[in-house]
């Protein structure tokens, strides 16, 4: 009789082919990837529990989702966490708007501040930018995408991705210029 070989030793392909009937192979999946996934979702999402949120419902959508076998198995992870999180942006943007008042949605996306704190964190950096922007520097910054992946990821032209570069870019540079004289003197 074979034995069935240890899910750790199996190519994320091959965990895919095998989800649909083998719970180990699930696990094992988000076992890899989702740290990962959490990494890309927090830094898109600046909530811990929200970004929680997006990765499991990355893993339940690729359960009704096909790989197609364009990219690596992470690529294509990346980008239907890509997709969840802007999903749960939307659903939550018009639950803001619909309960609350306007000052309070001017504070839901006011940007994180530090203290006295002379660090920049990346998280602080990123919460400057609309989230049309982050996810494109985020994509290309931090998970080293292509212009043609994160187009496909995002679903939008190639010519929208580089420009939303080009602003994200010079948004952050704006605002390292503004808050760089104030942390030397601090």
């Amino acid at each position: 009789m074979d034995e069935l070989p240890c899910v750790s030793e199996l190519s994320d392909k091959d965990l895919l082919a095998r989800i649909q009937g083998d719970e180990r192979a699930f696990a094992e999946l988000v076992r890899r990837h989702g740290r990962y996934l959490f990494g890309v979702a927090r830094s898109m999402i600046r909530d811990d529990h929200e970004a929680e949120d997006v990765v499991q419902e990355t893993f339940a959508a690729l359960l009704k989702s096909h790989f197609r076998g364009e990219s690596a198995v992470r690529t294509w992870l990346v980008a239907i966490t890509v997709r969840q999180a802007s999903m749960n942006r939307r659903k939550r943007k018009r639950w803001v708007v619909g309960r609350t008042d306007e000052s309070s949605i001017d504070r839901a996306v006011e940007p994180a501040t530090t203290t006295s704190d002379a660090k920049m964190d990346l998280p602080s950096l990123l919460a400057v930018l609309t989230p049309e922007l982050r996810e494109v520097i985020v994509l290309r910054e931090l998970q080293q995408m292509s212009y043609d992946e994160i187009a496909r990821t995002l679903q939008i032209p190639q010519g929208t991705v580089e420009s939303r570069l080009h602003r994200a870019r010079n948004e952050l540079k704006r605002h390292f210029a503004e808050r760089a004289p104030s942390q030397r003197s601090g």
